[in-house]
């Protein structure tokens, strides 16, 4: 039958893609990076690999192993995502948030898959809260923070500028 994917199974997988779609939308409709394809696609290749290996654990293979080069290889794309920009790093919340969505993956591989949703939601929380935090209040707004905001602001007069002429 074309939909059977045994031995992995279809509750997972769905599982894995509304995790991953929670998050990417918070960060999509924020205009951040990592939106709903990218997450949905981190957590469901992590699901699949480790997946596999619990598949394939009698022949051979330490699962640990795997996870261990899944957590490296997410560490190399989350690395791809932040910049220095005038002495401020940016997108290490992206990258953070790459990292979480493996690890997301992992628990729906080992069958934790309540966990994993109740744990998406608690990341959202955070994304969104956090960002209430330094938009509303002083403390929350210092360093490294207003930084970036006053790179993206001069970024924005020199994309007005430009428009404008």
């Amino acid at each position: 039958m074309f939909f059977d994917i045994s031995p992995y199974n279809w509750h997972s997988i769905a599982v894995a893609l509304f995790c991953g779609a929670i998050i990417g939308l918070e960060r999509q409709l924020r205009g951040k990076p990592v939106g709903i394809r990218t997450s949905s696609l981190i957590i469901l290749g992590t699901y699949l690999f480790v997946a596999t290996s619990f598949l394939i654990s009698g022949e051979q293979v330490d699962t640990s192993r795997v996870i261990g080069q899944v957590i490296t290889g997410v560490g190399f794309l989350g690395a791809g995502v932040m910049l220095a920009k005038d002495g401020a790093v940016v997108g290490v919340t992206s990258a953070s948030t790459i990292w979480v969505l493996a690890s997301l993956g992992v628990l729906v591989a080992c069958d934790h898959l309540l966990p994993a949703i109740k744990l998406s939601i608690l990341v959202v929380m955070i994304l969104y809260g956090v960002d209430i935090l330094e938009e509303r209040t002083v403390l929350f707004s210092r360093g490294v923070h207003t930084r970036v905001n006053r790179y993206r602001e001069s970024k924005r007069g020199d994309r007005d500028r430009r428009q404008g002429e």
